[in-house]
């Protein structure tokens, strides 16, 4: 069911629901979607049309911490009483999230981390944080690599940071289904490194070892939170992979000779699949590109291609072979 966004630019939320796992006839749910008026309308015309309403939902699966996944599930359990689970990986970005009052902080430190000083700025005044605690409260339970048991039903959840550090999908082996939230989507690339708590390590490469692990599962039907369902998740993430290789050749060449931070990087690239000059991005979209330069040349140092000094506040770094 996709539910509506507050934006201009994903425009829907997917989220799921599993029929016939509870003993008592309830409902599991896949993601939850943000907690707005228009989406929490959407779910009710949704499960009316199938004969169900909101108290049917028992359980809600979140695949991930951010907004437009987390919080109407915690509206829900507030409203409804159902049961929210969530990757125990998000433990430490939910924490430092109620910690500041706001998700953009971290992300805002990196931006100036990275050079993009008036990036972060423009974004800091133009995108208000608007921090309502009760819609970060914890889950009832915080889900490790294990496997839920509802009724004769196994879903694996299957940690898979990168796009969030505790990012998880779930998979329904037997019926051949994973539902992957922002991991694996079928037409765009997750953002990455852009969530309340700074990663620590290299979500990039997080992630791309994260989809390498989709590949020692069996393939299955593609169930995303973003766009259309498709028929393999083996076929989009060789995909994946080879865009974001692409990318490194792309990041290690914009770099060049001289010694540049990740912003400068960034304005030397093209972004979104309509090639599209890093000016001509809005001030949301020039964060993620920067961070997403960044996470690249990250995965440089770490192969060696480049290296990296802090001078002055900012990340520099420097071609080596």
């Amino acid at each position: 069911m996709p539910l509506p966004l507050p934006n201009d630019g994903l425009h829907a939320v997917n989220v799921y629901l599993l029929e016939g796992l509870t003993d008592d006839g309830g409902l599991v749910m896949i993601d939850g979607g943000w907690a707005i008026p228009e989406a929490r309308k959407a779910l009710e015309e949704a499960l009316s049309a199938i004969g169900r309403d909101l108290d049917d939902i028992n359980h809600i699966l979140v695949t991930h911490i951010h907004r437009d996944h987390y919080t109407q599930a915690v509206e829900l359990r507030r409203l409804m009483g159902a049961r929210v689970y969530l990757g125990a990986g998000e433990r430490p970005g939910l924490d430092l999230l109620n910690k500041l009052r706001g998700g953009l902080a971290c992300s805002l430190k990196v931006l100036r981390e990275a050079g993009a000083e008036d990036v972060a700025d423009r974004v800091e005044a133009t995108y208000p944080d608007r921090f309502q605690a009760s819609d970060w409260e914890a889950p009832d339970r915080w889900l490790d690599a294990e496997t839920l048991r509802f009724g004769d039903r196994e879903l694996q959840v299957i940690p898979t940071p990168g796009h969030t550090t505790g990012h998880v999908v779930f998979l329904d082996e037997r019926r051949g289904l994973l539902f992957s939230g922002d991991h694996v989507l079928p037409r765009i690339t997750p953002s990455i490194g852009f969530e309340a708590a700074a990663p620590g390590g290299r979500p990039l490469a997080a992630y791309l070892d994260s989809l390498h692990l989709m590949t020692r599962y069996a393939d299955a039907r593609l169930l995303p939170a973003h766009g259309p369902v498709a028929d393999s998740t083996h076929v989009r993430v060789a995909e994946l992979l080879d865009h974001h290789d692409d990318r490194l050749r792309k990041t290690l060449a914009a770099l060049g000779d001289r010694t540049h931070d990740a912003f400068a990087v960034a304005r030397g690239l093209s972004w979104t699949r309509r090639e599209v000059a890093f000016g001509d991005l809005n001030a949301l979209n020039q964060m993620l590109a920067v961070n997403e330069t960044g996470a690249h040349l990250d995965v440089l140092v770490l192969r060696g291609d480049v290296a990296v000094a802090f001078t002055d506040g900012v990340n520099q770094y420097t071609r080596t072979r």
